[in-house]
């Protein structure tokens, strides 16, 4: 059987937007989540295999840029490196996907729905995120003794 045509890719620098289930595709294939929620997000659960990076950090009480996610992004993979971005719904993550794609980097997928659900203006769900459809998870870290 063959596979059906994929879609045109956008054009370049445009990020290219996957719902979860196409996300865990795309990590059977090889891809590596990249989790850009801060660390206190993350160890509330996370997707299985997903490597922590925060697009935004908090300071002062309010959510800042973390201004050395670029620097360690590149540390962490080369600019071909096949990346999945996600965060909690899929904000913080498309603004990560246009920066790594400013930067460089070439295999770069936004998962728009991220860790919870993409919510509509109203603050409705309007598409469920990893946790909601059960994809593949690691569960809460423990708090240190």
């Amino acid at each position: 059987m063959q596979e059906p045509p994929k879609p045109a890719p956008p054009p370049s620098g445009t990020p290219q937007r996957i719902s979860p289930q196409e996300a865990a595709e795309h990590l059977a294939r090889g891809y590596t989540y990249l989790d850009v929620r801060t660390e206190e997000e993350f160890a509330e659960g996370r997707p299985a295999g997903a490597v922590n990076i925060p697009f935004a950090v908090f300071s002062g009480g309010t959510m800042v840029p973390n201004p050395e996610f670029l620097t360690q992004v590149g540390a962490a993979f080369s600019k071909n490196a096949k990346l999945v971005v996600g965060c909690k719904s899929g904000g913080r993550s498309l603004r990560a996907v246009r920066a790594l794609l400013e930067a460089g980097f070439t295999d770069v997928l936004d998962q728009r729905a991220g860790w919870d659900g993409a919510r509509d203006g109203f603050g409705q769900l309007s598409e469920p995120g990893w946790s909601r459809v059960g994809l593949p998870s690691e569960p809460p870290s423990r708090p240190r003794s």
